[in-house]
């Protein structure tokens, strides 16, 4: 089993005891303010840049362990950051609920909630976070499941950033109405990167819906200040660069305005979609 298999079982389990405290979060639901909109936040004439909140990942190992969620959160929004993305997953990215409250009370930015969410219990969660969106992976539900939760999103007030890596999961979230579509180069099960998979899909998204590109992209200037950017760039694309920092790096507030004028920030080429 590969780390999506593997992440997906642990998030069932996880699901399965949050069930326990739906009554809870039903309750928490219904009084926490709704995020700002995050799909809103990357519609805009420039590159926009989502922040990520993370520890570790099973491809990078430890990044920064100690970091505290909500002084990161807050340095992303005064370095010019558009929206955060907070990894929530505990066993292999050190996530937890607690880094995504405490970042999303330290910024008006809108906030996604990162993590392998499997069950609608965790949409709850998720809303009861005041969380503007969420990550849905189409390649860890079935197509039955994935609407079912992207349906239950949409009745909590929650967005749902849908990721795919091939045509089929593309004609899925497609399906889920105002759902943004994320194209992911990296295979979750084998954490290779591929970047044809991204301009092989891309083009096939239509050009009303709001479409991510993922791209991982690491020049000698980055390796060298041992920081690590997910840049995301775009032509006929929505901008968006998502970027994680390791623990070496310094003045993160002004990383986001660093990477827009850096020549390390090279814009992809695509094809004009129809």
């Amino acid at each position: 089993m590969g780390p999506l298999g593997r992440l997906s079982a642990t998030a069932a389990a996880r699901a399965a005891e949050l069930e326990k405290r739906s009554a809870d979060l039903e309750d928490r639901a219904k009084d926490a303010p709704a995020g700002p909109s995050f799909a809103a936040a990357l519609r805009r004439t420039d590159v926009a840049v989502v922040a990520e909140v993370k520890r570790r990942s099973p491809s990078k190992g430890v990044i920064n362990a100690g970091l505290d969620a909500g002084e990161r959160a807050s340095a992303y929004s005064r370095g010019g950051a558009a929206a955060l993305s907070i990894l929530t997953e505990p066993t292999e990215f050190g996530g937890s609920i607690e880094d995504f409250v405490e970042a999303r009370a330290s910024t008006t930015l809108p906030t996604l909630k990162k993590d392998f969410h499997v069950h609608p219990v965790q949409v709850l969660e998720a809303r009861a976070a005041g969380a503007s969106a969420l990550l849905l992976i189409a390649r860890a539900l079935p197509p039955d499941d994935l609407t079912a939760m992207a349906d239950r999103a949409s009745e909590l007030g929650v967005e749902v950033l849908v990721e795919v890596r091939n045509e089929e999961e593309l004609e899925r979230a497609l399906a889920i109405r105002h759902a943004i579509i994320g194209v992911n180069s990296r295979d979750l099960e084998t954490l290779v990167i591929d970047h044809a998979v991204t301009s092989h899909l891309i083009p096939m998204i239509p050009t009303d819906r709001l479409a991510i590109a993922e791209i991982m992209h690491v020049t000698r200037r980055e390796h060298a200040g041992n920081a690590r950017f997910l840049t995301v760039l775009q032509h006929d694309v929505s901008g968006f660069v998502r970027f994680h920092l390791a623990v070496q790096e310094r003045g993160v507030g002004n990383v986001t305005n660093r990477i827009k004028q850096s020549a390390c920030f090279q814009p992809l080429r695509f094809p004009v979609r129809r």
